[in-house]
C-alpha cells in the first residue's frame, strides 16, 4: 500500500480506532468482539475500513494469535492517545457544565446519614459548592436494595456486604456501647457484667439495622448467645426514638457512639463499660460494580476515602 491520502485518513472513526485497541489487548478476533459486544465479522470489517483509511495493513493475523505490523504500532499508540484526550474532554465539560450531571444520589442508613454525613457534606460544599447530593435514609437492608436497583449511586451502611454485584470499602470505624439514664445505678459503676445486662429492660433497634446485626453477630461469637436471651421491652426503628426512651428511663440499650456522643457529652446519658465486651465494626462505602463514574462522583468518592472523623470512642 502507499501513500496515506488526506482525505482518507481524516475518515478515521473513533469506532476505528476503539476496534484497534480492544483487538491488541485481547489478541483475539472473537475475544474482542465478546468485549465491545458486536460480532465478529463486525470487528473485523471495523479493522479492514481502518486499514483502507491509513492505506497499510496493520494486523498480522496468525494461529497464534495477532500481532501489529511497524504501521499497527504507530496506529495503535495514537489510538491510546486519541481515545484518552477524548475521555478528558468528557470530563472536563462535566466540571462547568451545571446540569443534572453535578447531582449525587445517596442512600445511607440511620447513623451515617444522621450522625456523619452531614459533617463530611458540610466540609465537601466548602471545595465543590455547585455539586448537589441528595440523601434517601433507610436501614442497610434497604439502603443495599437500593443501590441494586440504581435507586441511588452511592450507599453508606454499618456492615459489609457480600453480594457479587457490589464493591464495598471500609470507610470509618465506630464503637457500639451501653448506654443508661443519668440517674440509673449502673452510671455510678465501674462496668457491669454481661449477665446482668441480660437481666436489665433492653431497648432494641428493628430488624435490618446494622447496629442490631453487629450486635447480634458479636453476642453470638463471643457468648454464644443470640439477642433473644435480652430482656427486650420494645424494638424502635432508629437509634433516636432509642435514645429518647432510654432518656426517659424506659430501659437501656447499645447504640453507635456517633448516635450518643451529644448525649454524653451533657450528662442526659452514662456510658457504661460492659466487662470483657469491645464491640467495634466499620461504616462502609459501596456501590455497583458496573458504576460508570463521573468526574464530580469521583470528587466524591475520594473526598470520603480521605475524610478523617474526630474520633469519639
Amino acid at each position: 500500500m502507499g501513500h496515506i491520502a488526506y482525505e482518507n485518513f481524516k475518515n478515521i472513526t473513533m469506532e476505528q480506532l476503539e476496534a484497534l485497541i480492544y483487538l491488541v489487548e485481547e489478541r483475539s478476533f472473537s475475544r474482542a468482539a465478546r468485549k465491545m459486544f458486536l460480532t465478529q465479522p463486525s470487528l473485523t470489517k471495523r479493522i479492514k475500513n481502518l486499514e483502507q483509511v491509513v492505506n497499510a495493513r496493520i494486523i498480522n493475523r496468525q494461529n497464534t494469535g495477532i500481532t501489529l505490523t511497524p504501521e499497527g504500532k504507530v496506529a495503535y499508540g495514537y489510538a491510546k492517545r486519541i481515545l484518552k484526550l477524548r475521555d478528558e474532554a468528557r470530563e472536563k465539560v462535566s466540571m462547568v457544565r451545571d446540569d443534572a450531571s453535578g447531582n449525587i444520589f445517596i442512600s445511607a442508613s440511620t447513623i451515617p446519614a444522621t450522625y456523619i454525613l452531614p459533617q463530611v457534606l458540610k466540609d465537601f460544599r466548602k471545595f465543590y459548592p455547585d455539586i448537589k447530593i441528595h440523601i434517601q435514609t433507610a436501614d442497610s437492608e434497604e439502603t443495599l436494595e437500593m443501590i441494586l436497583d440504581n435507586r441511588s449511586e452511592i450507599g453508606f451502611i454499618g456492615k459489609q456486604p457480600f453480594n457479587k454485584k457490589l464493591n464495598s470499602e471500609p470507610l470509618w470505624k465506630d464503637s457500639l456501647v451501653l448506654v443508661v439514664p443519668k440517674d440509673h445505678a449502673w452510671g455510678k459503676v465501674d462496668s457491669v457484667t454481661f449477665e446482668s445486662l441480660l437481666r436489665e429492660t433492653f431497648i432494641m433497634r428493628e430488624k435490618g439495622s446494622a447496629t442490631r446485626e453487629v450486635l447480634e453477630g458479636y453476642m453470638l461469637k463471643a457468648t454464644g448467645k443470640g439477642l433473644s436471651h435480652f430482656n427486650v421491652i420494645c424494638e424502635m426503628g432508629s437509634s433516636e426514638a432509642v435514645k429518647e426512651a432510654v432518656m426517659v428511663g424506659l430501659g437501656v440499650s447499645i447504640l453507635s457512639i456517633y448516635a450518643v456522643k451529644r448525649e454524653l457529652a451533657r450528662g442526659d446519658l452514662v456510658c457504661v463499660p460492659i466487662q470483657n465486651f469491645s464491640i467495634k465494626r466499620n461504616f462502609y462505602l459501596i456501590c455497583k460494580k458496573q458504576f460508570s463514574q463521573s468526574y464530580h462522583q469521583r470528587l466524591f468518592l475520594e473526598f470520603v476515602r480521605d475524610y478523617e472523623l474526630h474520633e469519639v470512642y
